[in-house]
């Protein structure tokens, strides 16, 4: 079996910051109200630009940070829940704005853990020798479907995006993952698409409202116990113990959420990496762009052992634990 590593990060986030303040002008909340509840003080919200757009944008730096050209991408798997198109799909688009013509292409919906089934996917392909260099993208633009009169959800959602470059390499940095779905528990975060409308149906067709529900209370539960679990299955699957982690870097869903995982792994949120402050919930995106700003920080040094867990709708979750 080939060895994996992360060859370079990128990430890209819209230029323009909502603070909770320019929220409380559309519903009724107010900065102390967020902040206190979630942690988020601002989050970065599309004035345009799509899911495919910003990903590339991620994707290019990456790239760039990883040394490969386009033509040596084999595959591109997007993680996304917020597509430009049904078809074709965001990882097409992103192939022929990079010209990445030797890559295949395709999307993976697993809401906010994307970024780790991407990244577990890529992984086999580059083990089994399928692959030698993979491009991995977490992209959403989650405020094109928000409620923004919602004030339980349209508060916790940013635009970004991250992606990763994975290859074929002399150490082994994807020591150990971990990922699992739990679709009995699907009705407490959905965004509905469209309705089965044709010739054929003998009653008019539901119309859905496409936009983000949740059930707070469910997730929050569902998050925490999930997160103490997969780190716990990563550091036995990989013979690690908690003190020999220099870094978690979790899904940047709400700062309560953190809190409660990390007490229940006996463990202070220092050893967690968090800037869900500045870019709110990015789904998909969120773990990648907290993985590239702690590396751009030079937050992480040659040998340094960090996990990456996630949590989302689906129910999804997954994590990773790596060698830097």
């Amino acid at each position: 079996m080939n060895k994996v590593k992360i060859a370079g990060t990128g990430s890209y986030v819209p230029d323009n910051i909502v603070t909770n303040d320019d929220l409380s002008r559309l519903v009724d909340t107010n900065d102390e109200w967020i902040k206190s509840r979630t942690g988020i003080i601002t989050r970065r919200i599309s004035q345009g630009e799509d899911t495919s757009q910003i990903a590339t944008k991620a994707a290019l730096k990456a790239m760039e940070k990883a040394k490969v050209l386009p033509g040596d991408i084999d595959f591109i798997i997007v993680a996304t829940a917020t597509p430009d198109n049904f078809i074709p799909s965001t990882a097409c688009m992103i192939q022929n704005n990079i010209e990445a013509i030797n890559a295949t292409c395709f999307d993976v919906s697993a809401a906010c853990s994307g970024f780790i089934y991407a990244m577990d996917i890529a992984t086999q392909f580059i083990k089994t020798g399928r692959a030698n260099k993979v491009l991995i993208i977490g992209a959403e633009t989650l405020s094109k479907i928000l409620d923004w009169k919602d004030r339980s959800t349209c508060i916790l959602f940013g635009d970004g995006a991250a992606a990763a470059v994975l290859k074929s390499g002399d150490e082994d940095g994807i020591i150990s993952t971990y990922t699992g779905s739990d679709g009995r528990l699907g009705d407490a975060l959905t965004c509905r698409a469209v309705s089965v409308n044709n010739p054929y149906v003998d009653k008019e067709a539901e119309k859905f409202n496409p936009v983000v529900k949740m059930d707070g209370k469910e997730i929050f539960r569902f998050a925490v116990k999930i997160m103490q679990k997969t780190i716990n299955k990563l550091l036995h699957d990989s013979g690690c113990s908690i003190d020999e982690i220099d870094c978690i870097i979790p899904h940047q869903a709400n700062f309560r959420i953190i809190e409660a995982a990390a007490k229940r792994l006996n463990i202070s949120t220092d050893k967690f990496y968090i800037d869900l402050d500045k870019y709110g919930n990015t789904s998909a995106a969120s773990i990648g762009i907290a993985f590239d700003e702690a590396y751009r920080k030079g937050i992480f040094k040659h040998g340094d052992t960090v996990i990456l867990v996630g949590f989302g709708g689906g129910l999804t979750y997954g994590g990773s634990l790596i060698k830097i």
